[in-house]
Order: structure tokens, then sequence, then C-alpha cells
């Protein structure tokens, strides 16, 4: 068998990737509903599973989990928009405290040496009405999310019916390619322990920030406990996506001392659910490095935009299942995507050896004790 160049060969990988991506840009408004929806599905899969169990008609089971799932979805989007379009109804009345800033900007622009028209475009973009024009065109229409909403439903009620045929076609490729089939039974086992962890503490951390934006007064709470849901699936950037918003009106309305607050409160409740409480629970579930993690993150926002942001991970994982576990060939290129079992392992054994060599150290270099007299 020919052996190709190792430079032929990634600078061809590369380019197949650069096509796959501009392909899949293309038809990010199919692809990112369906891609959700592919998600949604999997997390459901063992409520539809246990429901049946319990003596309930499949045929009334699985209508009932696509219906509710749906239903808090759909409630979900159009919540944000209400929230979304109150707030923007809000802003006009903070255009007095928006010019006051922006003169500030300014002055402190031209004593940095920045040309005036340069500090025109900027200090244009902090207008409010700007803002609204801004926010409006990254939202959509009500039309365009309402068509997404009806790609979903469709794509969730055949999916649902499609799933009743996946244990039977599973165990048929199983004898064709075990390799494949495990890989994949295994990243839907770590998508839907990922998902179902993150939402629930999504909800307990939008919830506590709404609660807590309340209390200080900041404007539009809950549409800002919202954005800290959504973006609790962002990791590494969605804590300060989330965080921008409410620290600024906190400024706007109590000044630095409540934007010192916010920034407390958003710190702690951050450090807490995301940096304690979720790895412990999702454990390996997610096996990507950080590095990996954050470039997932960037490369489907630019692919996808924010719905490929928010499913960074999932599809990430997708790929490295397609791409990577499912392949012996590939399987030890596993520790350069991220630590494995093995990886962990040896760490830990590393990091206990370095402790004794440590205190091997300390005991050695102490002096001995007197001899005891008598």
């Amino acid at each position: 068998m020919k052996r190709y160049p190792r430079a032929a060969v990634i600078l061809v990988g590369l380019a197949g990737a650069t096509v796959a991506g501009m392909g899949i840009s293309s038809l990010r408004g199919i692809l990112a509903p369906t891609l959700l929806t592919l998600v949604l599905t999997i997390c459901a899969a063992p409520v539809r599973d246990w429901l049946p169990a319990r003596g309930v008609p499949r045929g009334i089971a699985t209508p009932t989990i696509v219906l509710v799932v749906f239903g808090v979805l759909a409630a979900f989007v159009y919540a944000i928009v209400i929230a979304l379009a109150q707030f923007l109804a809000m802003l006009p009345t903070y255009s007095d405290q928006f010019a006051q800033i922006g003169e500030g900007v300014a002055r402190w622009l031209g004593s940095a040496g920045i040309g005036q028209a340069q500090i025109q475009a900027i200090v244009a973009g902090i207008d409010p009405r700007n803002i609204v024009a801004t926010v409006a065109g990254a939202l959509g229409g009500v039309a365009a999310l309402t068509g997404a909403l009806v790609i979903v439903l469709t794509m969730m009620i055949l999916m649902a019916a499609d799933s009743a045929y996946a244990r039977v076609i599973f165990g048929q490729l199983r004898e064709v390619n075990p390799d494949f089939i495990a890989a994949i039974t295994q990243y839907t086992s770590n998508v839907r322990r990922y998902m179902v962890v993150t939402t629930l503490l999504g909800i307990v951390q939008g919830t506590l920030n709404t609660i807590a934006l309340a209390f200080l007064g900041v404007p539009s709470a809950l549409l800002w406990g919202m954005l800290s849901f959504l973006c609790s699936f962002i990791p590494n950037v969605g804590y300060f996506i989330a965080l921008i918003p409410p620290l600024f009106f906190g400024f706007l309305v109590g000044g630095w001392s409540t934007a010192v607050v916010v920034l407390v409160v958003y710190a702690v409740i951050n450090a807490v659910v995301q940096s304690i409480v979720q790895p412990r629970v999702v454990g390996q579930a997610v096996s990507l490095s950080q590095t990996v993690t954050l470039f997932s993150v960037l490369f489907w926002a630019v692919i996808m935009g924010p719905i490929g942001a928010i499913l960074a991970v999932p599809l990430t994982l997708l790929a490295k299942a397609v791409l990577m576990d499912a392949d012996p060939r590939a399987r030890r290129w596993q520790p350069a995507v991220g630590p494995t079992a093995e990886t962990r392992a040896l760490l830990s054994a590393e990091v206990e050896q370095e402790r004794a060599d440590r205190k091997a150290a300390r005991t050695a270099t102490e002096p001995a004790p007197p001899p005891l007299k008598g």
C-alpha cells in the first residue's frame, strides 16, 4: 500500500475540513435545529423507555414526551422574546445615562490620542437606538424563530418514531462494525449526562442570579437570569457573556458599588456551580481539554451561530466519537484531545510520587533528634 507524505495528508485533511465547515455553515438554518433536536432526543430517550416499563402504552408515552420537551423549549424561547422586547422598550429611558457614559468615553479616548472620527464611531455604538437595532437584528424575527421551532417539532416527532428501530439497527451494525456502535453508545451516554447536569445546574445558576439582580434593583433581572442559563452551556466564555449586561446596567442604576456586587455574586455562583459542582458530577463524560473546549466553542459559533456555541461540547464529542473513538487506529491520539482515564491515572501517580519525594527530601534535611540521656 502506497504511503503518502504526512504533510500532504495533513493539507488534504485541512482542506476537507474547510470544505465541510463551509458546507455546514451554508446549511446552518437546517442543521442547527436538527442537531438541537438530536441532542434533545438523546436526553429524553431514558424517560421514553421508562414510561412503557411502568405500564404506559408506548403510543402515549412517546407523543407525551415529545410535546413536553417541545413545550418547555418553545415556552423558554418565547419567554426570552417577551423579556427582550420589554428590555428594548425600557432601554430609551436610560438615554441620559448613556449620553453621560458616551461623553466620558469620548474624553478618555481624546486624552489617549484617538482621532475624532474613531471617537465618534465608538460613541455612536453607545446610543440606545443603535443597541436596540443591533439586538433586534441578532434576535431575528418571530417568524424565523417560529420556523425553527416547527423544524424542531417535526424532527423530534420523526426521530422519536425512528428510535423504535434504533436498537435493531444498532444490533445489526454491531456485527459489522462493533467499534463504531460502541463509540456511538458511549457518546449518547456522555452527552445525556453532560446536558442533563448542565441543564439542572444552569437552572440553579439562572435562578440565583435572577434573585440577586432583582434584590439589587438591576433592570430586566429575569432576562439576565435566562441569559445566564443559556450561557451555562457555553464553556469558558459563557460566564463573561452573561456577566456583561447586568454588570453594565448595575453600574447605570447603582454606580460602582452595585457593579462590584454584581461581579462578586456572579463570580461566586459561577465558581461554585461550574468550577466545583459540575466537574464532580459530570466526571469523565466530557473528555476534552480546556484548550480544545474553548476552540470548539469558537469554531461552532462561527460555523453555526449561537446554537453552535450552545451545542459546542455535544458536537465536538460527536466528531470525536465518529473520527477517533470509532477507529482503533486513531484512538492513540485521544490524549491529545483530552485526558483519558489512563492519562488521569498516570497524572495522579506522578502527583503522589512528587509528594512522596518532597516528603522524603524534607525528612532527609531535618536534623536528627538528640540522643536520649540516661
